[in-house]
């Protein structure tokens, strides 16, 4: 059976049926291309699946397709304006957070979340908001000190985060 959805993925408006039973992660992979958002455990341990959902992260492997009809959904293809990363992916790649990079896409996203939540996080919010991310790599001091460089350089550049 197929389902009608109308929305909009990184500004864009996306209209299309897409199979009733598909979850937000195989709409955004397998039906947009966007494999920026990682398959990693498919039950919501991992969080390599997070995007942003009208605004919150959420593990993109546990919400049918049809759940999001006519929400507003970001991923991390949407985080840089073409060449010029956004401020976090920045932060991450200076703080070396980045190795494997497998769990990277989805822990830019929860930290746009927090950094959306609370412009100025202590480092106890900070691991809240992380705890659904794991990484095998870096160890999360990197990640850490990352958002705090993330949220110290917003502070100072109003650019927009993602809402």
């Amino acid at each position: 059976m197929m389902t009608f959805l109308d929305v909009r993925v990184n500004k864009t408006r996306v209209r299309r049926f897409v199979p009733a039973h598909f979850t937000l992660l195989r709409f955004l992979r397998e039906t947009e291309g966007l494999t920026g958002t990682k398959c990693g455990c498919e039950i919501g341990e991992c969080g390599a699946c997070t995007v942003l959902l009208d605004g919150k992260a959420v593990n993109s492997c546990l919400v049918l397709a049809p759940e999001v009809n006519g929400a507003d959904i970001w991923t991390v293809e949407g985080l840089a304006e073409g060449f010029d990363l956004h401020p976090i992916q920045k932060a991450f790649l200076d703080n070396d957070a980045v190795h494997c990079g497998y769990c990277t896409p989805g822990l830019l996203m929860s930290s746009i979340a927090l950094l959306n939540d609370d412009p100025d996080p202590s480092e106890e919010k900070i691991k809240t908001y992380i705890a659904g991310n794991l990484c095998r790599c870096t160890g999360y001091i990197p990640i850490i000190n990352a958002i705090k460089e993330a949220a110290r350089i917003l502070k100072n550049e109003p650019r927009p985060l993602l809402k």
